[in-house]
């Protein structure tokens, strides 16, 4: 059994500790509406106070909070009561250069930080499912690679780079918030074309989106852009689904068009539609 300490139970945090606590840890946690600790009680989980007072004696500190000036400040609250061979494991989606920049703050005043973000939510967190990614020292990381194996259904460590996880989490997000966006205009198309909202959603099931990540994201990310679905004629299909949506709002497509135009003016129209990357691959 562990003593470890949650600092943020908001949904997630809050999740990951009544996780923690029914593993068999001994768990304190603190957030700024104590309530939320309070209603983790009946799990085990003892509430603190200040964050000093919760990371008192703890072996793993696990941060879970909203953003940087957030994590900063939680940090700087916890550092009296922190033990000398505490680790600080922070999950919260920060922004990579500040990120580093913390990672090297820390450590220069003997601190031992890994930056773990996830994607998950909490029923996840519960069931130790999804993926968490980690960055910081090797070392630091093989430390504790069990004890967060169990938090998890996949861990993955992205190396010695202290901004690496969080620039992987702001990369997965940005795919997943993106598909978000698209199954919204596509909701929204079906019912503009009384389709139930159901069967769009089905048939969205059967492509083979992994493949396509997995096929047309290799050659964008290589600069490839030989056709094989022109510009020109993805296009020409936009412009359709904007004109099934009329005047209803669409959450992604007007600005794919809007790309799509001004590379199509550059005169890429008859490469593949993928060359919408083309700007990113010239800058790498």
């Amino acid at each position: 059994m562990a003593n470890i300490a949650f600092l943020g139970t908001g949904l997630l945090g809050s999740a990951f500790a009544e996780a923690a606590a029914k593993r068999g840890d001994a768990v304190t946690a603190w957030n700024r509406s104590p309530d939320k600790v309070a209603a983790l009680a009946r799990f085990g989980v003892k509430a603190a106070a200040t964050p000093a007072d919760a990371v008192r004696g703890a072996s793993r500190v696990h941060l879970v909070l909203k953003e940087d000036a957030v994590v900063d400040e939680v940090i700087a609250a916890a550092l009296p009561g922190l033990s000398a061979d505490a680790i600080l494991i922070d999950h919260s989606t920060t922004l990579p250069r500040l990120t580093a920049a913390r990672a090297e703050r820390l450590q220069a005043h003997g601190v031992r930080y890994l930056h773990c973000p996830v994607f998950m939510g909490p029923a996840a967190a519960r069931s130790a499912q999804g993926l968490m990614v980690a960055a910081g020292p090797r070392a630091l990381f093989e430390t504790v690679e069990a004890e967060l194996s169990r938090m998890t259904g996949q861990l993955a460590y992205m190396g010695e780079r202290a901004d690496l996880a969080a620039v992987d989490k702001l990369l997965g997000n940005a795919m997943i918030i993106g598909i978000w966006a698209v199954m919204a205009d596509v909701l929204t198309l079906a019912r503009a074309s009384g389709v139930d909202a159901g069967d769009a959603i089905k048939l969205l099931g059967m492509i083979d989106l992994d493949a396509m990540v997995a096929r047309r994201g290799a050659s964008m990310a290589k600069g490839d852009f030989s056709p094989s679905f022109e510009l020109a004629m993805a296009r020409k299909d936009v412009r359709l689904m904007l004109e099934v949506a009329g005047d209803q709002p669409l959450a992604a497509l007007p600005a794919v068009a809007a790309r799509m135009d001004r590379l199509i003016a550059a005169g890429h129209g008859a490469m593949d539609a993928s060359v919408m990357a083309v700007d990113a691959m010239r800058r790498a």
